[in-house]
């Protein structure tokens, strides 16, 4: 076993736990972003370009006929096919959680309807199910089993939110351990059916399921109600006579307690179960190697790799298989990184030497015949644990048509968590409100200097009274680096010069000289 970092050149931020890896062909695309989908991605799923140890990821359309698919985090997936020897297959999403903490019932149909150099193109459809649907939840697993010719999906575990009627005010959005039961669901008809077995008492969530023609074995999960990762390892029988199914259990010795492990196969029926959680503060480091035969499952312990000291000493991880033996593990960053949600990712290969060595050729060789064709150019648990389908080829793509995060406006939350100043202590992780007008996003103010930024009222010591004053009046603001700036560059404004009417010249007045002798007549009689 072999691990290599990864370096993620952009978009890191959306690779958070509870996402999910598709491989089409050797093609791997990830789904389950972080917050929604945007203008540059709307359909929310990417193909991974992993070259020389660096992630980018290119956005994926979707076909006019399909329908709308939410960014879905810690679903249950697997993938579909016609029969047990079909080559070409579609991939089965149901359940999970959205940007808004809901929780999804619907089951999606993931097909690839082309690829090239530029452009990868699915169709999503939406199925409707009848008779005992599941209820929505997350963390569970689905399967398909194969029967005298015929298929079905099985959903079992998972988690769900508290019942309405059960809920209080104090548990509102509380979870609880889904009912075990087993669903049959046959999307030829469209119809589900539920079975209650005697031997499942719990229903265990971000536990591993691993399936082969008829039988699925489920190992490990998580139990709320006990606080508890079930040692007992269960083996789920499932026979499609023609009049109704028929479903078995049976309790095998030999298993693990472990939850939100991540499984990968390496042969046509040969696993690799990686990771996953012995408690809640402890993480598993051991790897095992899964046989399936005919009628039974032999569970070894392998050598581990190498694990960094970062993985060994960090609290958590998360991640995803990719398929052909390869595993994407994330862990957190550090706190001292620019951006606060940022991981470290790894890539772990479970094949032997030899094996890799031919893949990467064949993957070198796929490359560089793909550059020639220019064709149409014109899960799993809530820690909320570990998540976890493919080799990381190298593709053929153009870093002009890149999604790039960047070049969006600020529609999520992210661009409230900034550094808007050198003091500016505002953190995801330890941030309350400050100010009475605010609930959950730190109160923000647009310094109006150059093409304008935002900053934190907060770090701008602006008082509750100045905020709200400068929120309703028309003006500019400038923040404390700005405004020393944006004074110096005032200039005091010219004042015109007021003009004078000019003044009309006075008449002369006739006015009597009273030295005259007939002046002196007029006064004196004037007195008399």
């Amino acid at each position: 076993m072999s691990l290599r970092v990864v370096s993620t050149v952009n978009n890191s931020s959306l690779l958070q736990p509870g996402f999910s890896l598709l491989n089409f062909d050797g093609h791997v695309f990830f789904f389950g972003q972080k917050g929604w989908p945007k203008r540059s991605c709307p359909t929310g799923v990417f193909l991974l370009d992993i070259k020389q140890n660096e992630l980018k990821m290119k956005p994926a359309t979707f076909s006019k006929d399909s329908c709308y698919l939410p960014p879905l985090r810690y679903p249950a997936l697997c993938t579909l096919r016609g029969n047990a020897e079909a080559e070409e297959y579609q991939y089965i999403i149901h359940g999970g959680k959205t940007p808004n903490n809901d929780l999804s019932d619907k089951i999606y149909i993931m097909s690839l309807v082309s690829k090239s150099n530029k452009k990868t193109t699915f169709q999503c459809v939406e199925k409707d199910l009848g008779g005992d649907v599941p209820e929505a939840r997350y963390g569970h697993t689905i399967n398909v089993v194969h029967s005298r010719g015929k298929s079905v999906s099985v959903i079992f575990g998972g988690r769900s939110y508290t019942p309405l009627a059960q809920r209080t005010t104090e548990k509102w959005n509380s979870v609880v351990d889904c009912f075990p039961s087993v669903f049959l669901v046959d999307f030829e008809f469209g119809c589900c059916t539920s079975y209650i077995l005697p031997e499942l008492q719990d229903g265990l969530a971000f536990h591993v399921s691993v399936a082969r023609n008829d039988t699925i074995y489920i190992l490990g999960g998580h139990s709320l109600q006990n606080n508890t990762r079930s040692p007992s390892l269960y083996k789920l029988k499932v026979d499609l006579p023609l009049g109704s199914p028929a479903v078995t259990c049976t309790v095998l010795p030999g298993g693990i307690s472990v939850s939100s492990a991540i499984v990968t196969q390496t042969g046509e029926s040969e696993f690799v179960l990686v990771g996953g959680y012995q408690s809640d503060n402890q993480k598993r480091l051991l790897c095992n190697t899964i046989v399936l035969e005919d009628s039974k499952i032999e569970i070894v312990e392998r050598a581990s790799p190498d694990w960094t000291p970062d993985i060994k000493h960090c609290r958590m991880w998360f991640g995803c298989d990719m398929g052909k033996g390869s595993v994407l593990l994330g862990i957190p960053g550090a706190n001292k990184q620019l951006i606060s949600d940022a991981n470290y990712f790894y890539i772990l290969r479970c094949k032997g030497a030899e094996e890799d060595k031919q893949e990467e050729l064949a993957a070198q060789i796929c490359s560089q015949t793909s550059t020639e064709d220019p064709g149409d150019s014109t899960p799993f648990e809530d820690s909320e644990e570990f998540c976890f389908g493919a080799e990381a080829n190298s593709f053929d793509v153009d870093d002009t048509d890149t999604y790039n995060e960047d070049d969006e406006e600020d529609e999520s939350e992210t661009g409230y968590w900034i550094t808007c100043s050198a003091s500016c202590n505002i953190d995801i992780n330890t941030w309350v409100p400050f100010y009475s007008t605010e609930l959950n996003k730190p109160a923000m103010i647009l310094c109006s200097s150059g093409a304008g930024h935002w900053v934190h009222a907060q770090c701008m010591d602006l008082s509750e009274t100045m905020l709200l004053r400068l929120s309703e009046a028309n003006v500019k603001y400038f923040c404390n680096k700005h405004v020393d700036l944006n004074k110096g560059l005032q200039t005091p404004k010219k004042v015109g010069h007021l003009k004078k009417q000019p003044m009309k010249p006075l008449r002369k007045k006739k006015t009597m000289n009273l030295t005259t002798p007939a002046k002196k007549s007029f006064l004196r009689r004037l007195f008399e």
